[in-house]
């Protein structure tokens, strides 16, 4: 049904700001309960959840990322966004975009639905 797709540049350099789309087709990102998460894996290491919109447009993130990261959308082009700002090596990550059809607000995620397949982002000098 659902499907992502992450597109975004794959290297950037110390300071620089990331920006990830992840476009999805099979479902409306304003449909009512789900909600769009940005995740990321760094070599290594665990997933870790970075922010959602949800289909009423707000967002929510990691208190340890909120600083650094923004989340927006394109509801013509069915399309929601990742900036990460200010960016180092240890953003080095792959990263996730992926749905909860089954969202209910506050933040919180129980479980993923559908992912897109991850896209690998170095940052190096």
């Amino acid at each position: 049904q659902v499907q992502l797709q992450e597109s975004g540049p794959g290297l950037l350099k110390p300071l620089q700001t990331l920006s990830l789309t992840c476009t999805v087709s099979g479902g409306s990102i304003t449909t009512t309960y789900h909600a769009w998460s940005w995740i990321r894996q760094p070599p290594g290491k665990g997933l870790e959840w970075m922010g959602l919109i949800a289909s009423d447009g707000s967002t929510y993130y990691s208190p340890s990322l909120k600083s650094r990261t923004s989340i927006s959308r394109d509801t013509v082009k069915n399309q929601f966004s990742l900036q990460l700002s200010s960016v180092t090596p240890e953003d080095t990550a792959v990263y996730y975009c992926a749905a909860d059809v089954r969202y209910n607000g506050v933040g919180l995620v129980e479980e993923y639905d559908y992912w897109g397949q991850g896209t690998q982002v170095t940052v190096s000098s």
